[in-house]
């Protein structure tokens, strides 16, 4: 047992930061990048962690990785490439309403699996608007499955959730492992969501022929803003897609292959510019990269440092060894619907930070590290997933949440987490049975 001291200054004082830090996010009474990045430095102002150790704390392969992702898809939706998906979405399904909800949910939850879910759902949204406009149907069914499908679907990859690329630096498991491991579970989850979209809304869903019709006359091509831009998005969109396929054979890590991606578009964004225009064309693009959530990271890797660093989660963990009695299947199943519940109370980011060194101790107990990999497959079903059960639950329904407000959709935190709760309790009911299935 570590002998670390639950009256400490050190113990007391980052296990009150990070509460702190929690509810104010939870509260959304002050931005969360304040919050995370003051909290980290009075941390280091009262001596608890040294500037050294708060920057050895922060996981740059997760920060790289994000901004190189977002500069990628700043520049590829300049080309016009997300209007041409939706339309051709729409027409897939003939202008039926209930098939463009599918279509919609179904291509936000694929490429959720390799795009970062805020920028998937900042991508769809403009489009389900123009979509749903032309239909004249209501636009909040389809908001809440496209928020749905990008949590269920970025379930699937390393890249595609925050929680997963945490998952992947902190146990080394590869991109091949998350697809063989989480893919499976995700495609039934997926199915049972759509059909349940269908059994809710589907079967309401109905629009003018006249309405169809003009939807099925809509020019595909006449979305693209930029046809090099564009040829080259998609080059380099597959090119970093498959360098994270193989990424253990390259011998690089996630976010050196996103940064050389974004940093390539950029070069390309620029070539035919006059070199006057370059510093602004780049100053726009960077522009585009979600700085809130970055800082919001780099603050709470610090203050989940301190509190490390203090013991507490050692503390923690000698209390969830003893309550598991180093029973693997208790202890997985367990860290499922624990991580499910909390990722949808508080932003699963910073519960999955505080968590990851928590189950390093338990390897140990079990045999070592590759003998814990049930429990970590548990712990990115739980966080991905568990985002989808509230309001604040994970940063993409925020996102919806606020571009429909702004068109004047009402998209309230009971109005979504009454249906949202159940189903993601249901989804989660489908990974017990997985887990217990595939690996006890």
């Amino acid at each position: 047992m570590h002998s670390h001291d639950p009256q400490s200054f050190a113990f007391l004082a980052s296990s009150a930061a990070l509460v702190i830090v929690y509810a104010l996010v939870v509260t959304e009474l002050v931005n969360r990048a304040i919050v995370a990045v003051l909290g980290a430095g009075l941390l280091i102002a009262l001596g608890i962690l040294s500037q050294q150790q708060a920057i050895a704390a922060v996981d740059f392969n997760t920060i790289g990785l994000l901004v190189g992702m977002m500069i990628m898809v700043a520049v590829a939706r300049k080309s016009g490439l997300f209007g041409y998906v939706a339309v051709k979405a729409a027409q897939f399904a003939r202008g039926s309403p209930a098939g463009i909800l599918f279509a919609l949910a179904l291509v936000t939850a694929i490429l959720s699996a390799f795009l970062n879910n805020v920028t998937m759902i900042l991508l769809v949204v403009p489009v389900t608007f123009l979509v749903c406009g032309e239909l004249k149907v209501p636009v909040y069914p389809f908001l809440f499955a496209e928020v749905f499908a990008s949590n269920i679907g970025g379930t699937a990859t390393l890249i595609g959730d925050p929680p997963n690329i945490m998952i992947g630096s902190a146990a080394h498991l590869s991109f091949d492992q998350f697809l063989l491991h989480l893919a499976p579970v995700v495609l039934v989850i997926l199915a049972a969501q759509f059909a349940v979209n269908h059994l809710i809304w589907g079967r309401k869903l109905r629009a003018d022929a006249g309405d169809r019709a003009h939807v099925m006359q809509l020019k595909a091509a006449e979305a693209i803003e930029d046809r090099r831009l564009l040829r080259w998005s998609v080059i380099a969109l597959l090119l970093t897609t498959a360098a994270f396929a193989v990424e253990d054979q390259l011998h690089l890590q996630a976010a050196t292959i996103a940064m050389i991606g974004g940093a390539a578009m950029l070069l390309i964004d620029n070539i035919p510019l006059a070199h006057s225009e370059h510093a602004r064309n780049v100053t726009s693009a960077l522009n585009e990269i979600e700085w809130i959530t970055i800082f919001f990271f780099l603050g709470l890797f610090m203050v989940v440092g301190a509190v490390e660093h203090a013991g507490v989660l050692a503390w923690l963990g000698d209390r969830l060894i003893a309550a598991t009695g180093s029973d693997m299947r208790l202890a997985a199943s367990g860290t499922l619907w624990v991580s499910a519940v909390l990722s949808a109370i508080v932003d699963n980011i910073p519960f999955v930070a505080t968590m990851i060194p928590l189950i390093k101790t338990l390897a140990p107990h079990f045999g070592g590290e590759a003998a814990i990999q049930p429990v970590w497959w548990s712990l990115a079903l739980g966080a991905c997933l568990g985002g989808n059960g509230t309001l604040v639950g994970a940063s993409p329904n925020l996102v919806a949440a606020g571009l429909a407000e702004k068109a004047g959709v009402e998209f309230s935190f009971l109005k979504f987490t009454a249906l949202a709760f159940p189903m993601m309790l249901g989804s989660i009911g489908l990974c017990q049975i997985y887990i217990l299935w595939r690996y006890f």
